[in-house]
């Protein structure tokens, strides 16, 4: 599955989703998917579908083990808010190394409650869809422990920003900007950890594209607990490259995820935010408290 983020979308607005069938083969079938309002492309995506079973019976096998890490016991005040799925974060592996790339973001996410049977699969796909966002964006400036916002003046700035870049409602932006610096707070406390540059904040990040690859797509519920390493093995040139991967709680690498992102970085504040695919409400992020940007 891969997402293009072409313009903002407005929550006041209805979509139309326009679906081409590509091709359909005996193993694989392609669509396209374009979402629109008032006639104008505000999201694209590409999908791939195989028929099960349509590999046979012999095979090439491997993949990478899950990284041996415990469930961490919740923090206060830290992945505790009122979104559609839970968050533990375990915190940046590799931190004294002086090289970014070297460092990750480790973390355990589910969908909060129970998916109903009548789901099926389908509903934990999406789920796994809307999850592999969670603190994906923020990965680039998180491994340069570059502190989000500075102030309440920041947090202003960029209400003003996403005012004037996405037409989002200003107070709603500064709620939830403010609710995302207190957590932060709260993050830099426990983790001790220090900017490799105090003097630098970003200025703004937005998600250029989002591509998921799905792996087992039977061995997992979105409902249990998923662990997600995120790294970054380049940034520059106003923007900067995310990969994450996905494991069940059985060790099963289930989804590997791609992003990139353009940024600007100076001294005022940082706007960290993104559009979630198979939503049709593209403004939800500024609506949730969910402990990411």
């Amino acid at each position: 599955m891969h997402c293009y983020f072409v313009l903002s979308g407005d929550s006041q607005l209805p979509v139309l989703y326009h679906v081409e069938r590509v091709r359909d083969g005996r193993s694989f079938a392609t669509r396209t998917v374009q979402a629109r309002q008032q006639g104008r492309p505000i999201f694209t995506t590409t999908l791939s579908f195989d028929r099960e079973g349509s590999w046979g019976k012999k095979e090439i096998k491997h993949t990478r083990k899950k990284p041996d890490v415990p469930l961490p016991e919740q923090p206060d005040g830290l992945g505790r808010g009122r979104g559609p799925f839970e968050s533990r974060r375990v915190g940046i592996t590799n931190r004294d190394s002086p090289h970014a790339a070297d460092r990750s973001l480790q973390l355990y996410n589910k969908a909060r409650g129970t998916i109903s049977a009548e789901g099926g699969r389908q509903a934990h796909l999406t789920a796994l869809a809307y999850m592999s966002d969670s603190y994906f964006i923020g990965t680039v400036s998180r491994v340069h422990n570059i502190r989000r916002f500075s102030s309440p003046g920041a947090i202003e700035r960029a209400a003003a920003a996403l005012k004037k870049e996405v037409g989002v409602e200003e107070e709603l932006a500064k709620r939830y900007l403010t609710d995302l610096a207190e957590q932060e707070e709260q993050e830099l406390k426990l983790s001790k950890q220090t900017s490799d540059d105090p003097n630098m904040e970003v200025g703004m990040m937005v998600s250029l594209d989002h591509t998921i690859y799905f792996h087992d797509r039977r061995a997992f519920r979105a409902d249990e607990w998923i662990f997600s390493e995120m790294r970054t093995p380049w940034a520059g040139a106003g923007r900067g490259l995310v990969l994450q991967q996905m494991w069940a709680q059985d060790g099963t690498l289930i989804a590997t995820c791609v992003q990139e992102v353009t940024k600007k970085i100076h001294n005022l504040c940082y706007i960290s935010f993104s559009i979630r695919p198979l939503s049709p409400n593209l403004k939800a992020p500024l609506q949730s408290t969910r402990p990411d940007g």
